[in-house]
């Protein structure tokens, strides 16, 4: 039979072992506690759409509410010159616009694409969700449904004599091609539930009726309420061709982080095409958990995030290439 005093040490020793194991696993970094709501953008820009979604959230507002509102703000502004009607005009001269709006329950969605004169396309994105039977609307169609629909718009009279001039040929040589950002804003709400959303005015100089991945789901924008949300930014068919948030959704639903999926898509991406990690992508995520991430394939890519504890920007260095 073992003695006290023997049984004592025992207690002793692993008193101390276990000390030392809390000990170590206190000098581990940790990662923050979940926080709901929460909100991610793409891009510095992207902390005014926060702000002013997470302050819909905290009201009681809808997830849908908050994203909607957000996003409009930065169609207001036209952002970096990028998104809205004062973002960077087609080869054209005029402006395409392209946005979508997806929520997690329902897996419901809207999309509108190369839509012309409409103020806010994230809001006829939204009336295409919620008043059609349809996903997405393209061009002429989308203009005539937003305006039924009572959206904001401008007169659009003025494009004829560019079309005409298109159309004969009779085309500027200088083209602004600079630019092709996008809001992506992704929310997770008090109750875990996902809604995200996308706008932009296109790649600068673009072909008339070019679109991008921002108003294609799968490409700029995934959000599955089971698992979580992954938005794009960059050059547009860098991304759709790859089915890149999507990918990203079904990384995270095999177990791996949102930072980790955003990283291992982008490696993947760069793996079998032909421009290697040249390929001016971003990307950002969030999960059910309130974990987020973001990732670049060859810059450096600052991006936002808002909870109540606080507004930022952060910044994510270009992956390493493998």
């Amino acid at each position: 039979m073992r003695s006290k005093t023997s049984t004592c040490r025992v207690h002793r020793t692993l008193l101390l072992a276990l000390s030392a194991l809390a000990s170590c696993a206190g000098a581990l970094p940790t990662a923050p506690l979940p926080t709901r709501p929460l909100v991610l953008s793409t891009w510095p820009f992207g902390q005014t759409a926060n702000d002013l979604a997470l302050a819909v959230l905290q009201k009681g507002g809808s997830r849908l509410d908050a994203v909607e509102t957000g996003i409009r703000e930065i169609e207001r502004l036209s952002s970096d010159g990028s998104v809205g009607l004062g973002g960077r005009p087609n080869a054209a001269g005029y402006p395409q616009l392209d946005a979508c709006i997806m929520d997690g329950p329902q897996h419901r969605a809207g999309s509108v694409a190369g839509v012309e004169g409409i103020v806010h396309p994230i809001t006829a994105a939204r009336r295409v969700m919620e008043a059609t039977k349809h996903v997405m609307l393209v061009g002429e169609g989308a203009r005539w449904f937003a305006l039924e629909q009572g959206v904001e718009a401008v007169d659009t009279k003025d494009l004829a004599a560019k079309k005409d001039a298109w159309v004969a040929r009779a085309r500027d040589p200088k083209v602004d091609r600079a630019g092709h950002d996008t809001i992506a804003l992704l929310v997770l709400d008090a109750d875990g539930h996902i809604a995200g959303g996308c706008s932009t005015s296109g790649a600068g100089g673009k072909l008339p009726g070019r679109v991008g991945d921002s108003p294609i789901l799968g490409a700029g924008l995934y959000v599955d309420d089971e698992v979580g949300a992954a938005g794009a930014t960059g050059i547009g068919e860098n991304v759709m061709r790859y089915c890149a948030t999507f990918l990203i959704v079904e990384r995270m639903r095999q177990g791996l982080t949102p930072q980790q999926a955003c990283e291992e898509v982008v490696h993947r991406i760069a793996r079998v095409d032909p421009k290697g990690y040249a390929l001016d992508i971003c990307f950002i995520a969030l999960d059910k958990q309130g974990r987020y991430g973001a990732a670049a394939s060859n810059q450096m890519f600052p991006y936002a995030i808002a909870t109540s504890a606080g507004s930022e920007v952060q910044k994510v260095a270009a992956v390493t290439a493998r």
